[in-house]
């Protein structure tokens, strides 16, 4: 919960935040006006996953900050990578939150779509019954429970694991299933005894674990390995991994006045996620049912540090080096290629 009683240190902190988070944008100043671009549209609309890039999203749509820009601004969740995928192919949505490989992937197939920025630097966690478990070289000989085979989770994963010399399928086994609350589930009812989860799932199962009368039968369960910590000690970077962010399909891809507009109304919201994870729960319970406001609000303390609103021209060393990774390793999860510089919008 966010403290009311803030010292001056800490409320003049707060301030030099935002304001370094929205001079990123050349936001902290005028807003340019919707106006000199011509009629407001009907509709935006913006879409994303559960997870924590998308609540950023579900604030700019609750809180007005576009309505100079369209009548209507929805927030619509999309379940999967494919559905993802069909949303950028199909171009129903306005803007969209993606897996930033995803994204770069979508654009070197023929996508008209622009990365804007990367929001989230890493949210992968692994989900133990086994307390004391450090790096992945601790799971030698486990069975890792995987959602979403063949994306983000599982390409960090498997990325991460070979960089350590470990070979996925003999010194880890890997067990896919669809989504991450069916990881979860397993490791609540015991057939499984660790997964690979991203926020906020991982508060969401910790906290169902220990609730009544879960809690009766459910094995105690442990927040294990930091991925984002194995990635800067693997690779001796900062512990930062260009996991999501958001990208203009074609709709928008020309109005240079929306697109700064949305830009700062996204560090904005960003900033009050972090400032309000109370309220920021309450409100993507309201968005999207299977979440709580506890487990968000606990998925953000845990996250904070890699909630940051970065535009993608400030980015592109940081992908870059992710995007290499990926296309040494597989080609085709980055699209065959590296992308263009008028990918990052």
């Amino acid at each position: 919960m966010v403290n009311d009683r803030k010292t001056g240190g800490q409320t003049r902190r707060r301030w030099m935040a935002a304001a370094a988070a929205l001079s990123a944008f050349g936001a902290f100043g005028r807003l340019p006006p919707a106006a000199a671009q011509g009629a407001r549209r009907a509709k935006l609309t913006l879409s994303g996953p559960f997870a924590l890039v998308s609540y950023p999203l579900m604030r700019i749509a609750d809180s007005g900050a576009l309505a100079d820009f369209a009548e209507q601004v929805e927030f619509v969740a999309w379940k999967s990578p494919d559905q993802l995928r069909a949303i950028a192919i199909g171009q129903t949505a306005d803007f969209i939150a993606a897996p930033s490989n995803v994204a770069a992937n979508l654009y070197n197939r023929g996508v008209p779509l622009k990365l804007l920025d990367i929001s989230t630097w890493g949210l992968l966690w692994m989900v133990s019954r086994e307390d004391g478990l450090r790096t992945l070289a601790d799971f030698r000989g486990k069975e890792v429970v995987m959602p979403f085979r063949g994306d983000m989770p599982d390409i960090v994963f498997q990325l991460l694991a070979e960089r350590q010399g470990l070979r996925v399928g003999s010194d880890i086994k890997l067990r896919y299933v669809a989504s991450p609350m069916d990881a979860m589930q397993l490791l609540i009812t015991r057939r499984a005894d660790h997964a690979l989860l991203a926020e906020p799932a991982v508060s969401m199962g910790l906290q169902k674990s220990h609730s009544f009368p879960v809690k009766v039968i459910a094995p105690d369960l442990y927040r294990s390995v930091d991925l984002q910590q194995e990635w800067g000690r693997v690779f001796q970077r900062p512990p930062r991994i260009p996991q999501a962010g958001i990208a203009a399909l074609k709709s928008v891809q020309e109005d240079a006045a929306l697109l700064a507009r949305f830009e700062q109304a996204h560090a904005q919201a960003m900033l009050w996620c972090k400032e309000h994870p109370r309220e920021c729960g309450e409100m993507s319970a309201r968005h999207v049912s299977l979440l709580t406001p506890e487990g968000v609000a606990d998925a953000i303390a845990a996250t904070r540090s890699t909630m940051q609103v970065v535009p993608a021209r400030q980015a592109r060393a940081d992908l870059e080096f992710f995007y290499q990774h990926l296309f040494d390793r597989q080609p085709g999860l980055v699209g065959g290629k590296m992308p263009a510089a008028d990918f990052y919008g």
